[in-house]
């Protein structure tokens, strides 16, 4: 190793590298759109009712608040010669999450199919939440919201792939789209056998094909971890919500209504379009069955759109700001969201989707690429795991409050909790306004020449 620390010098990476360093998304996105769009599917066939769904989808919320920062908080003091930082977390992350991805479709109970949705989050946020940190890690901030939105695009195209497999393994391939009572189709398991595969390639990519800076100290890292015990790294972690720049503050209260709005279409989207458009109520009939396929494809439009605007999303912000940017996406979300409404249609609901997945492509690139500007490089990880409480505590609000308010106010009618979502994203829309965004173009000069390391 050469000395040259995280901080002190991040030359620009070529096209290539980022690519390389971000690839492991996608399969990262097979795992998370294959749980978005059929976990609702498998309880519904393994018996849950409507106002059953958020308890039971509390699992995947949970796990990523006990999740998240801790793994931020033990990549930003991880090192390996061979394997570098966030690395080891990808790798791991990976193994078990295709482990889960075989199980989850083999469910013969509810409670068996809640278990492996808290395995399998688990295992999503043990890689994920190191690849937040991986690009600041990594590039110059005049690089950072290209790095997001590669990251985006990998998103978009894995989602659409894996929200389209139970559609595509029953058009094309011929296989079962319905089965016995408390029984997953066929079309629905090889569609996460698929995923699970495809999870543990991609991710293992990036861990092959990826260099990591060292720390700045070593020697330093190395003592602090000597003197920290896991209790004193649980603590810090969780109370790390105290002590956020005044920035990621303000971004928390956008990101609390983003996704409470995404948390709400995840879980109703299935009844609300199987119940509101298909009329089909029968987990067992062809027709919920094919209203569950289209949710699928419907996901796939949306994340398809999102990968398409991930790339538009950084010019748009240089000719507005980031902020702007990020509110305008948002808006789309609530339109999109709340036109489902008025459709009856099915092959409608992609028009929906199309503001849904601008707003997707903006949500995961310009919050990350507006705080990874303001936080201090050794704590990175840390920050991005803190930062995500704001992912998972609009989750876990969502799966209290939906389910009542659903069989209180609405007699157990899946479309309110849809349009719910929309003016839920609207809220964040208007909060982008209070957000102070540094958005400070660094030059760290020309790349590196052919074949010099970067370390």
């Amino acid at each position: 190793m050469s000395g040259i620390s995280i901080s002190s010098f991040k030359p620009r990476l070529s096209f290539w590298e980022i690519w390389n360093m971000s690839f492991g998304f996608l399969g990262i996105q097979f795992g998370f759109a294959l749980q978005n769009a059929n976990v609702s599917r498998i309880f519904e066939t393994l018996g849950a009712s409507p106002d059953e769904l958020p308890i039971l989808w509390l699992a995947a919320p949970a796990t990523g608040l006990l999740v998240q920062p801790v793994i931020g908080y033990y990549s930003d003091r991880t090192w390996s010669e061979r394997w570098g930082r966030r690395r080891p977390f990808f790798a791991v992350g990976a193994i078990l999450a295709t482990v889960a991805l075989f199980l989850m479709p083999n469910s013969t109970a509810l409670w068996m199919a809640v278990i492996m949705l808290w395995l399998l989050d688990a295992s999503i946020n043990i890689s994920m939440e190191p690849f937040r940190a991986f690009v600041g890690d990594m590039l110059p901030n005049s690089q950072r919201t290209t790095g997001f939105a590669m990251q985006s695009f990998f998103i978009g195209t894995g989602a659409v792939i894996a929200s389209a497999l139970p559609y595509m393994f029953t058009n094309w391939f011929g296989l079962t789209n319905t089965a016995p009572e408390g029984a997953i189709p066929d079309s629905v398991r090889w569609s996460f056998y698929l995923g699970g595969l495809a999870y543990f390639a991609a991710v293992m990519w990036t861990v092959f094909k990826s260099r990591e800076y060292p720390p700045d100290d070593l020697a330093a890292l190395r003592r602090e971890n000597a003197d920290r015990g896991i209790y004193d790294g649980l603590k810090e972690s969780f109370l790390g919500i105290f002590h956020m720049p005044k920035t990621m503050v303000q971004l928390s209260a956008v990101q609390f209504f983003s996704w409470f709005a995404l948390f709400a279409m995840w879980i109703y989207m299935t009844p609300a379009v199987t119940n509101f458009i298909y009329g089909a109520t029968d987990t067992r009939s062809a027709l919920y069955n094919e209203g569950a396929d289209w949710v699928g494809i419907c996901f796939a439009v949306y994340n398809g759109v999102a990968a398409l605007v991930a790339f538009l999303l950084p010019m748009l912000a240089k000719v507005l700001n980031r902020k702007l940017t990020h509110l305008i996406s948002l808006l789309c979300g609530a339109v999109g969201l709340g036109s489902i409404y008025v459709i009856d249609d099915p092959n409608l609901l992609l028009l929906s989707m199309v503001g849904v997945g601008i707003a997707w492509a903006s949500i995961l690139s310009m919050p990350y690429a507006i705080i990874s500007s303001i936080l201090p490089p050794n704590k990175m990880g840390y920050y991005m795991g803190v930062f995500n409480f704001f992912i998972v505590i609009p989750q876990i609000v969502a799966a209290g409050l939906l389910g009542f308010i659903l069989s209180t106010f609405f007699g157990n009618v899946s479309i309110y909790a849809i349009l719910i979502g929309a003016a839920s994203f609207t809220l964040a829309a208007v909060l982008c306004l209070i957000v102070d965004d540094n958005d400070v173009d660094v030059d760290f000069g020309p790349p590196p020449a052919a074949g010099e390391p970067i370390t």
